[in-house]
């Protein structure tokens, strides 16, 4: 361990949804003492981040997947719904939610996700072996030095002058001997909107108290504009809708892409489907690569309805999608990197529609107000190039289209919700001290995130590993497509997020438990062990791979104590093999990493729906909520 005679440290920066459930992860996953530091700077983000927050997400906002889709543990399906019939304390709760009966398929207000991640964070500080300790810390990071011993980072913390006059902030240097940045999206200020920003019937951030607070006490009859079609659009459109709203809505959209609605007992599965090899052949231009990837495309749908005639047409679109995902990083290679960019601008929006979907509660009051005869949802196809004030008072949208122009003039305008992806422009005291120290680089490729390796840890710009620095979350967004194949909505993915918890935590661990010990080349001697053992001793190193994976996916500390007990007898009897040349208690923890790099790719594996997963490692009940 570094720092010798103290605890380790493990600094996670953020502690939205991100940076709770990879804290929730060390928390579980750690072994031996261990201080993990959750920082963030705003007090109502904690646990929630702006997705989910208390403040700005009102009763009406609901998950636009369904409720059994967001439980924070892959390994376990059903336990956001459980929580929510079972453990949720609901005497604040208003009708229908107060004695709603939650399920799988079904809706849930977004706002009791927050409550839920303070939950499962709770009990796993209470779960946590001796000495595993976690410390909730108010503060903004704001630079970062690496040194031989670790991380050094600037924390800037707002302090209380005498009789409660803001000061300063104070700023603070901590020592971590690993950080993990989970700091979420980054908004853009929107150029078109620059003239409004501070005009009251401006709405920059629909998911703020100021933001919820304006679409509450607008006139039931007022003109709203919102700018964006995809789904936290509709989350304001059906917010206004709910309560009664008579005047006209404009959504105006860029593409005018619609998302679908899913329908009545959907749930995810994973199709199989044929590399499309179209997309492998050589780059030749942009409309001859469209053009290869409509063909493949059609065929692909075609298959799906043909071969899979219990999928609903709604959803065949979302099943292509995650089956391509596999095969579209070598497609991704043969793009060059300026008409890579190039795509994901014009058709990220798209491919995002084509991902997901929203479920019946959020899109059927849209809908109705969309396609009736007297419907006041509006969609307007068209680039934004202004907003400015009127002489009423109210604010005019100017809209260009390919062959028309529109003004739309508001009595409230929203702005959904323009983030930053590309780094090298966040404004963020952190992010420019990054990039100026060469500590962190733009994700080259795609201009979305930064450049990360395998395993999550930050690259500088010469391609290596900048210290013990990893990111989770929607700093990964270029990493994910290019090496993963994930494409569309990066801003709230919950997915990948699960995944790159298990991953980066574990990762963590593996620096800590590893780092005196220098030990890259033994760690390949180890893996080339483990790959060239007889069948009997594999089957050992197999029984290994399990307990582990037990092991992480486990609750409670008794339960696994006993599995790491198991598992060390395990390890010992595979480490026991003549192969490895090295004293016992080395060739233990190396073996042990083996195991857990196996184990993690078994719970991070996405070419199987969650359900499956649990089956294929022998979890009981798989598809029983009441486990």
């Amino acid at each position: 361990m570094s720092r010798t005679g103290t605890c380790p440290r493990v600094l996670i920066v953020g502690a939205g949804l991100a940076g709770t459930a990879t804290a929730i992860r060390l928390l579980r996953f750690a072994r031996r003492p261990l201080e993990v530091v959750l920082l963030e700077r705003r007090a109502d983000y904690r646990s929630a981040g702006v997705a989910y927050h208390r403040e700005g997400n009102p009763w009406d906002h609901v998950f636009n997947i369904q409720a059994g889709r967001m439980s924070a543990f892959r390994e376990d399906v059903h336990d956001f719904v459980r929580w929510a019939n079972r453990e949720a304390d609901r005497r604040d709760w208003p009708p229908p939610w107060a004695g709603f009966e939650f399920v799988e398929q079904g809706p849930a207000p977004r706002r009791i996700f927050q409550d839920y991640l303070v939950d499962r964070l709770a009990e796993a500080a209470r779960e946590a072996c001796p000495g595993v300790v976690l410390v909730e810390a108010d503060g903004e990071a704001v630079d970062m030095e690496v040194r031989s011993h670790g991380v050094d980072v600037t924390i800037r913390r707002p302090s209380e002058g005498d009789a409660g006059a803001a000061r300063e902030p104070e700023a603070t240097v901590l020592l971590a001997d690993h950080v993990v940045l989970a700091t979420g999206l980054e908004l853009r200020e929107p150029a078109f909107a620059a003239e409004v920003l501070a005009h009251p019937s401006f709405v920059r951030n629909p998911y703020s108290a100021a933001g919820v607070h304006k679409l509450a006490a607008l006139p039931s009859d007022a003109t709203v504009a919102i700018v964006g079609s995809v789904l936290s659009a509709y989350d304001s459109a059906g917010l206004l809708l709910r309560r009664g709203h008579s005047g006209r809505i404009h959504l105006i959209s860029r593409t005018g892409t619609l998302f679908r609605t899913y329908p009545g007992g959907h749930e995810h599965e994973v199709v199989r489907l044929p590399c499309p090899k179209e997309l492998l052949e050589p780059y030749r231009g942009r409309e001859e690569f469209l053009g290869r990837v409509r063909h493949a495309w059609e065929r692909a749908c075609a298959t799906v309805l043909r071969e899979h005639p219990d999928v609903a047409p709604q959803v065949v679109a979302e099943r292509v999608a995650k089956a391509w995902e596999p095969h579209l990083p070598k497609a991704i290679e043969r793009i060059p990197s300026a008409e890579l960019r190039r795509l994901l601008d014009e058709f990220g929006t798209a491919m995002a529609a084509f991902r997901v979907g929203a479920v019946e509660y959020t899109m059927a009051v849209i809908e109705r107000a969309m396609h009736s005869a007297d419907g006041s949802v509006k969609l307007v196809v068209g680039t934004v190039r202004a907003i400015a004030p009127a002489a009423s008072g109210r604010l005019v949208v100017s809209v260009t289209a390919p062959e028309e122009q529109h003004a739309i003039e508001a009595d409230l305008v929203i702005s959904n919700f323009g983030r930053e992806s590309d780094y090298s422009r966040v404004g963020q005291s952190l992010w420019r001290n990054l990039l100026r120290r060469g500590i962190a680089a733009p994700h080259e490729r795609t201009g979305r995130g930064l450049e990360v390796d395998d395993r999550g840890v930050l690259l500088n710009p010469d391609g290596q590993r900048s210290g013990p620095i990893s990111a989770v979350g929607v700093p990964r967004e270029g990493d994910e497509i290019v090496r993963n194949g994930r494409t569309g909505a990066f801003t709230f993915n919950l997915a990948a997020i699960k995944n790159q918890s298990i991953a980066v935590a574990a990762q963590a661990i593996e620096q800590l438990e590893l780092r005196a010990d220098e030990c890259a080349q033994e760690m390949t001697q180890c893996q080339e062990h483990v790959s060239n053992m007889e069948e009997a001793a594999r089957a050992g190193f197999e029984e290994a791979v399990v307990l582990e994976v037990r092991r992480l996916a486990t609750r409670a500390r008794s339960e696994r104590e006993l599995l790491d007990s198991r598992l060390d007898a395990r390890i010992r009897s595979v480490a026991e093999l003549p192969a490895l040349t090295m004293d016992a208690s080395r060739s233990d923890r190396l073996i042990r990493a083996v195991v857990n790099r196996a184990a993690v790719v078994r719970l991070t594996d996405v070419s199987v729906t969650p359900r499956q997963l649990r089956r294929q490692l022998g979890m009981a009940n798989a598809d029983d909520l009441g486990e």
